[in-house]
């Protein structure tokens, strides 16, 4: 595609009005305004013809193949001019409803030994596969009266897999055992409900833990240590309806809740407990069996990164109830959701209310900042009253919600975006700890 410029239009009409004064003050000389026309249309077609053409240039489009949902990439394309190189050219790739450009989908590339390279960079907001379809290059003319622009079809694509970047940072301090129960091992022993070994009694033991019939044999104070079982059911539950595939600070909440999840499930593998993940919107959607030992992980991963962004309302009695007829022995059952209202959330305690019954129910809820920010924001004009007012009956609304749960018998954690998955895994090893299945 060829299309004169900026500069060649306002060559152009920068001329009309030369060539009707012209044509009022010289009137014989009226001919002169279009032989300064008919030289614009030779220069532009002169322009046209010299130096590279749009079938001169090829394209190759490098950078990651694969991101984690909410981290920053960059997209390196090289382009190459057969002849004719210009000194520069502007690229610009095609737009992605999972990718965000925080600079523009456009950017300058200059030219040196027919070669120019550029760096587009690129913000990974959902999961999927995106793909740029095609890439346009464009280019001035020598005289730069004209742009030469070529559009060219790409395969790239770029698979935006769920976050795991804390658990690879710090997969060395989770896979130590000290570090899951974040106590020594002594205390790993000390508690718990399966036996283990006999013991010197010592000053600080439990009383209760004293094995009098073996310290009558032995003729000494012999006390039971038990250590922490394994092989527990845990269960996670994702809530993947509308209230969820909301944005919070930038990415959807799913994702959040995804990351997380994922987080805490690596540790209960390498803790020798089995973990199965469970989706839900209106429906259930994706479940998987208990699956134990860290090469599982892999497979978790995967079906994490299948949950899908659902516009439809949660249904939690149907949801919970079919997580509920699969489950055989006592679970911890970890859910992640939020509500928006007071009557999706009565539905929700009467459903979490018969899995009580025989489980643990541990509750993940992310805090609202944009409504905490709301309430606890200085007004300065009447908008601003009426928006914190809302924003903190909203707010005493979820606190109702929350108390009732915890009444119930659920165990709640309310954490910002960025500690979920500590605060989830710090309240597993507390379950662990306590013995609580």
């Amino acid at each position: 595609m060829i299309y004169p410029s900026a500069r060649a239009i306002v060559v152009a009409g920068a001329s009309a009005p030369v060539a009707l004064l012209i044509g009022v003050l010289a009137p014989a000389y009226w001919v002169a305004g279009l032989a300064f026309l008919g030289f614009l249309i030779v220069l532009l077609i002169l322009d046209a013809a010299l130096g590279a053409a749009p079938k001169d240039v090829a394209v190759t489009v490098g950078g990651p193949r694969s991101a984690a949902a909410g981290s920053e990439l960059a997209v390196d394309i090289q382009v190459t001019f057969a002849k004719g190189a210009p000194t520069d050219c502007e690229i610009a790739i095609g737009s992605h409803y999972l990718l965000e450009a925080p600079n523009g989908l456009r950017s300058h590339a200059a030219i040196a030994n027919g070669r120019g390279t550029t760096i587009i960079p690129l913000v990974a907001i959902r999961r999927g596969v995106a793909g740029f379809e095609h890439v346009w290059v464009r280019w001035r003319g020598p005289l730069g009266l004209v742009w030469k622009q070529r559009q060219l079809a790409v395969t790239d694509e770029i698979v935006i897999v769920p976050d795991i970047r804390a658990l690879r940072e710090r997969s060395a301090d989770y896979s130590h055992r000290d570090m899951l129960h974040g106590l020594t091992a002594r205390m790993q022993i000390g508690e718990g409900a399966e036996f283990d070994s006999l013991a010197d009694f010592q000053q600080g033991m439990d009383r209760r833990a004293i094995d009098w019939k073996q310290s009558a044999r032995h003729r000494k104070l012999l006390a039971k240590e038990y250590r922490t079982e394994r092989n527990n059911n845990v269960i996670i539950a994702l809530d993947s309806g509308r209230t969820m595939c909301e944005p919070l600070v930038g990415l959807p909440k799913i994702d959040r809740a995804v990351s997380a999840a994922l987080l805490t499930a690596y540790v209960a593998l390498k803790d020798g407990d089995r973990v199965s993940l469970f989706g839900f919107d209106s429906h259930p959607r994706v479940s998987t069996k208990p699956v134990s030992g860290a090469r599982s992980f892999a497979l978790l991963q995967r079906v994490a990164g299948a949950v899908e962004y659902s516009d439809r309302e949660t249904n939690y009695t149907l949801g919970l109830a079919t997580l509920a007829t699969g489950l055989q022995r006592r679970s911890l059952i970890v859910i992640f959701t939020d509500f928006a209202d007071t009557v999706s959330a009565e539905l929700m305690l009467a459903a979490v209310g018969t899995l009580l019954k025989r489980h643990l129910v541990l509750f993940i809820l992310f805090r609202d900042e944009e409504l905490e920010g709301f309430a606890a924001a200085e007004p300065n004009a009447p908008e601003d009253v009426t928006r914190a007012v809302t924003a903190a009956a909203l707010l005493r609304q979820r606190r109702l919600v929350v108390n009732r749960l915890r009444r119930l018998g659920v165990h709640v954690i309310e954490a910002a975006h960025d500690r979920a998955g500590p605060a989830l895994v710090n309240a597993y090893l507390e379950v662990k700890q306590r013995n609580l299945l």
